[in-house]
């Protein structure tokens, strides 16, 4: 079933799915054996040259044991574009960002999704799969653009914007879409907000996003003051002075980053958007203006690109683990579940920019 099929089924669902029970299973006994080494070599293969080998003999045991557990339960596991090598390569079974993970869930039929990303993608993907359970290795994984704006909050802008509409960027919690007339992602914002056919709009929470937008549309754009902390640190005057050092290097941002930053970038994408744009023109050097584990991703697959920093490392992302998505997976821990009358809500924010035309 579709994504879109699911969500016409569901409608504005208002009641919660009968729990299901979940056989216990031990915790199984990891060790780096020989055995072990000859059998997950290949898969070594794909990460070697981001994964040192002593990294792989404490990793090699948990991804054996994460993707034999999928089996066992029906489970599949959501990986977004921040995770670690040994993460996004070796045990995710959809690749992308938070809603690209969150459509492809949409398609499979496996009874749990483990969420490898932080608070908000796991709320999406319930939005978008309420039928099924929902699970984040750590709850702590947040967001400092999601935790800068409240339902509350935007409530108030209501108040301070009679019939102006807002739209609000996924990385926010389920809340906060509720209280919005449609999302967006950094890759089709421009598109959602000139779909309302408003001479202004409120494009919430981050104040980078929506200056960036400012300049691809005539439309009015008001901000909120939010920002993401791994791109906020970025400067324009690092990214000149490395250019400066060697003019051959590519610099491709995202646009979450300060004005100044993009002012300095050769080109401006969404997390799909700088991937592809590596991949189609192989530089032979590129920063990559974005967490850390991005460029050590895209670098096991575009291997004569070299990556050079800076790159920063965001705090939540990093919070998920092997272990703890093992362990998610053992004892079915951190169920994410939604408020039903929220979730129709911020269900239908997100069904709205889904149907928008291409």
């Amino acid at each position: 079933m579709t994504l879109l099929e699911t969500i016409k089924r569901e409608g504005a669902q208002t009641h919660r799915s009968a729990p299901r029970k979940f056989d216990p299973i031990a915790m199984p006994e990891l060790a780096f054996t020989p055995e072990l080494a000859r059998e997950m070599e290949p898969m070594y293969q794909q990460v070697k040259d981001v994964v040192t080998p002593i990294e792989w003999m404490q990793f090699a045991p948990l991804v054996k044991a994460i993707n034999e557990l999928k089996v066992k339960r029906n489970a599949v596991i959501l990986a977004h574009n921040y995770m670690t090598p040994e993460i996004f390569h070796c045990v995710g079974d959809y690749k992308g960002d938070s809603l690209q993970l969150a459509i492809e869930a949409g398609r499979t039929d496996a009874d749990v999704i483990v969420q490898a990303g932080v608070h908000f993608m796991a709320e999406t993907s319930k939005l978008m799969n309420p039928d099924k359970t929902i699970l984040i290795p750590d709850m702590e994984a947040g967001c400092s653009l999601a935790a800068s704006i409240t339902a509350e909050d935007v409530r108030a802008l209501r108040d301070a914007y009679p019939g102006v509409p807002i739209v609000t960027y996924v990385n926010t919690s389920a809340a906060v879409k509720a209280e919005c007339d449609i999302t967006c992602t950094s890759a089709n914002a421009v598109q959602v907000v000139e779909s309302l056919g408003s001479s202004r709009v409120l494009l919430i929470p981050d104040e980078f996003l929506a200056k960036y937008v400012q300049t691809k549309t005539d439309v009015e754009i008001i901000a909120w003051k939010g920002r993401c902390e791994v791109h906020e640190k970025f400067t324009g005057e690092e990214l000149n002075e490395l250019r400066g050092k060697d003019d051959s290097i590519k610099i491709i941002a995202h646009p979450e980053c300060p004005p100044d930053v993009i002012a300095a970038a050769d080109f401006t994408g969404s997390t799909k958007g700088m991937i592809d744009w590596v991949k189609t023109n192989k530089p032979p050097k590129v920063v990559l203006v974005t967490e850390c584990s991005m460029s050590a991703n895209v670098s096991a697959e575009v291997p004569e690109t070299q990556f050079i920093k800076p790159c920063n490392l965001c705090p939540h992302m990093k919070r998920i683990s092997l272990q703890n998505i093992l362990e998610s997976l053992v004892y079915m821990r951190n169920e994410v579940t939604i408020e039903p009358g929220v979730a129709a809500r911020a269900r239908r924010a997100v069904e709205r920019m889904v149907n928008l035309k291409n």
